[in-house]
């Protein structure tokens, strides 16, 4: 995925952004409503186009949820990562994090993909950059547990505990995590009913919980 828009100028695209995250979503998202926020220049209308390739409008110019999610100031950078991601995809496979060391290469992808003159790749590349600038490529949403957090409540068990699970597990009879082995000296007998006799006591006495 690569979108084709771009903004012929670039200098409001980070207010605009700010302004959805201040503000109240529309009911749909137009031009009106943009002058509404203080940008009436044409050069802000190519906004609209961009924000459906990123996800943030239907192609009716209704909000989506990920227009809302960007609204929390604790998400946003990483609601845009998820955004550039879904609609410059084709740039992320030049680099997992791009950066200014890769304009040459994004610009030749934007004329390689959609046949675009210079002008045009330059101002296709300068708008990605301006809305890399408002994302966090290394932000997730996903919360995995720090380790050795002394709030979380998955804890090791103790060692001691580890070993008495251990023990028990390899059958070996413990006490409080430790290991002891037993002696047995059998009588001088051909009797089986004496050996059965000791067997099924030590079963009873010993090995039994």
């Amino acid at each position: 995925m690569l979108t084709t828009r771009y903004m012929q100028s670039t200098k409001n695209l980070p207010a605009i952004f700010q302004k959805i995250v201040d503000g109240t979503a529309p009911a749909k998202f137009t031009t009106a409503h943009l002058k509404s926020l203080g940008f009436k220049s044409s050069n802000d209308y190519g906004v609209i186009g961009l924000l459906k390739d990123l996800g943030f409008l239907t192609p009716e110019g209704t909000p989506t949820q990920r227009y809302h999610d960007y609204r929390d100031k604790s998400r946003s950078k990483s609601v845009m990562a998820d955004a550039l991601r879904d609609a410059y995809g084709d740039l992320f496979h030049i680099n997992e994090k791009p950066s200014s060391a890769d304009k040459a290469a994004i610009e030749g992808k934007f004329k390689t993909t959609h046949n675009a003159t210079d002008r045009v790749a330059l101002e296709q590349g300068k708008t990605f950059f301006v809305l890399l600038g408002l994302a966090d490529l290394g932000s997730t949403t996903d919360k995995t547990p720090v380790k050795n957090d002394p709030n979380s409540t998955t804890k090791d068990p103790p060692l001691a505990e580890k070993k008495k699970e251990k023990l028990e597990h390899d059958g070996v009879p413990s006490i409080a995590g430790l290991r002891y082995n037993i002696e047995i000296h059998l009588p001088a007998t051909k009797d089986v009913e004496v050996f059965n006799a000791i067997f099924k006591s030590l079963k009873e006495h010993l090995l039994e919980d």
